[in-house]
């Protein structure tokens, strides 16, 4: 998928809307100072290295972002809805665990952590349009964005702690002294950890869904009458349409303040 210049600067001003919004000072001060000290690598890096995984494009990280910002808000009133105990956690914890939850994909100070596959082999045959960055020593991403969080002083609760930590749930096999307890004591206290781990669930499949289209489901009696289909799925041609005009995108660039970032999206 190929975001315009205009999408790249939507997309990061509605993050920067969410921090806003929902994050309370002094802890807003410090955390818009660190989103726009890097807003330059932010707004381009991937969410992820592999087509087969999701958001594996420039811009795919704050696109994944937002998304999960809006799901977990969404699901936090199912779960109100539904006799949850939604006292546990406040709407700033949930907010802010979301916004941060994948941030160590940023990398670390200077290094990106996901750059560009250079084996053409790997990229036409195994979908990796990235690979990680080597020069970056080895850390999971919850652990990296924790680390990066507190380096810039900014301060997290406990429950954003554990939230971001095991926002993956069960597929890290790390997270299971957190979400595999057997008696009272153990379970977690708030269902805030649930919720962005559903929410983070949500938003990577339908980001993987925009990339590959499956087939709909079909009556019997249309399956007797339509031909056999030769593939499980078919790639969606992911290209926007060329539909923004030449003054949208001056008006969408005028308001960047980085020449580094300007220069970029000019070229794009």
């Amino acid at each position: 998928m190929n975001l315009t210049p205009e999408q790249l600067k939507q997309n990061w001003d509605t993050l920067i809307n969410y921090i806003e919004t929902y994050i309370s000072n002094p802890r807003k001060k410090h955390l818009l100072n660190f989103y726009n000290k890097f807003q330059d690598r932010l707004m381009f890096i991937p969410a992820s290295g592999k087509k087969e995984y999701h958001n594996a494009f420039p811009g795919g990280y704050i696109d994944h972002i937002n998304r999960v910002v809006e799901c977990a808000l969404k699901l936090h009133g199912v779960w109100t809805e539904m006799g949850s105990n939604s006292n546990t956690y406040s709407i700033e914890e949930l907010v802010f665990a979301a916004i941060n939850h994948d941030l160590g994909k940023l990398g670390d100070e200077y290094e990106d952590a996901y750059i560009p596959q250079t084996d053409q082999w790997r990229r036409e045959k195994l979908g990796e349009d990235y690979m990680n960055n080597n020069k970056i020593a080895y850390a999971s991403i919850p652990d990296r964005g924790l680390y990066l969080l507190q380096l810039h002083d900014i301060k997290y609760t406990f429950n954003e702690m554990v939230a971001i930590q095991t926002h993956d749930g069960l597929y890290d096999e790390g997270n299971k002294k957190y979400l595999m307890g057997y008696h009272a004591d153990t379970k977690p206290r708030t269902n805030l950890i649930y919720i962005l781990h559903q929410a983070d669930m949500m938003a990577s499949r339908i980001e993987f869904e925009k990339e590959y289209k499956f087939p709909s489901i079909k009556s019997p009696s249309e399956k007797l009458s339509s031909k056999k289909s030769d593939d499980n799925f078919s790639l969606v041609n992911s290209m926007q349409p060329k539909t923004s005009t030449s003054k949208s995108k001056e008006k969408a660039l005028s308001t960047i303040k980085s020449d580094n970032l300007l220069d970029m999206l000019n070229k794009m």
